[in-house]
Order: C-alpha cells, then structure tokens, then sequence
C-alpha cells in the first residue's frame, strides 16, 4: 500500500476511535469513579432545588431519610438504570430511602429534552415513581449549588468533577454525604445495595 494511502487509513482509524471515546467513557474508567466509604463529614446536604413540575423544595425536607442522588439523562447507555433505580427505590422507600433525579445535558448532550419531555419519557419507559427535579448543570462554571457541595465540598474520596451519567452519591440521614458510586456501577448491585441497607434511618 503507498505510503500516503496508509497514513490516510490510519487517520481514518484514529478519528473513529476518538468520536466513540468522546461520545461514552469506558465502563471501567467510570467503575472506579470515586466510591468512596470515607466517615462522613463535610457539607449538610439541605438545598434548595427545583422539581421537574417546577415547585422549589428544600432538600432539608428529607432529613431522617438516606438519599441516592443521581444524575441522569435520557440518552445514554446508561439510560436503562432508570428501571434499576425504581427498582431500589420500590424495595428501600418503605424503610426510608429517596431516590433523587437530576436531568443534566453535561455528558455527552445526552440529555437534550425539555423537563416535560423528561417527566413524560421516565413515566412512559419506566414508570418512575422516585422524585425527578428540573434539569441542572453539574459541571462547570455554572454548577448547581447542589452539585458544588457533591463535588467539591464533601470528603477527598468522594469528591472531584463528575465523570458521566448515573454518577450516584448517597446521604445518610443527617443529611451528609457518605459514598459515590460510578456510572457503570448498578444500583441495585451488592456494593450500592448494601451501603444503601446501612445508612437507613433507625
């Protein structure tokens, strides 16, 4: 093959292998994203945010219950842990879990909707009957306040900028963040399931 010809072929094998890299992380990059059981300290997780119906709640309203709070989108690869996280959510809800849905388009665009195209697509595909809130930007100069205590307030093995999608991060009931688990980690896996079962009220 001439030497130009190659090069051209290689550069076509580049530019394809950087558009996939740039469009999903690689699972195993995303398991290790920063799951951390460090005792809990840090910030108090009491802010105010908005729900996809457009209510302002206070975050302060769900003290004395263990949170999961993700951040999802629509289109990603990950989309389907939206029926694992019902899932977690219908088992634990009776014993004092929330699950907390923020919409973000920060990942890949991968969330491009309207809050109403959000609350219709997770009540049609997945009956999802944990609380959605309003699309926020988690990454970012323009971070929400939220996810500037998740990220950059709470302890070293918990914190740093969120990586992709299904980030999830669980508050025990005092209200302080005590672990993170990556994308590519199931919620209704042994490792999420069994901090879940600890931080429980009561």
């Amino acid at each position: 093959m001439p030497r130009r010809a190659l090069l051209a072929v290689v550069f076509a094998g580049l530019a394809t292998s950087t558009l996939a890299c740039a469009k999903e992380p690689s699972p195993d990059a995303q398991a290790s994203d920063g799951a951390g059981d460090e005792q809990a300290s840090g910030p108090v997780i009491d802010h105010e945010v908005e729900t996809i119906d457009g209510e302002k709640v206070s975050l302060a309203d769900y003290r004395g219950k263990a949170l999961l709070i993700v951040n999802t989108a629509s289109e990603c690869g990950y989309t389907p842990q939206y029926a694992e996280l019902q899932k977690l959510y219908a088992t634990y809800r009776g014993k004092g879990l929330e699950v907390l849905a923020f919409p973000s388009n920060d990942y890949g665009g991968q969330e491009p909707g309207s809050n109403a195209e959000i609350a219709s697509f997770v009540d049609e595909k997945f009956n999802v009957e944990f609380p959605m809130f309003a699309k926020v930007e988690t990454a970012g100069d323009a971070k929400a306040p939220l996810y500037r205590a998740l990220t950059e307030d709470t302890p070293t093995a918990m914190a740093g900028e969120i990586k992709w999608n299904f980030t999830k991060f669980l508050v025990n009931p005092e209200g302080q963040v005590v672990a993170r688990f990556g994308s590519a980690i199931s919620p209704m896996s042994d490792e999420v399931v069994k901090a879940v079962e600890a931080n429980l009220p009561g």
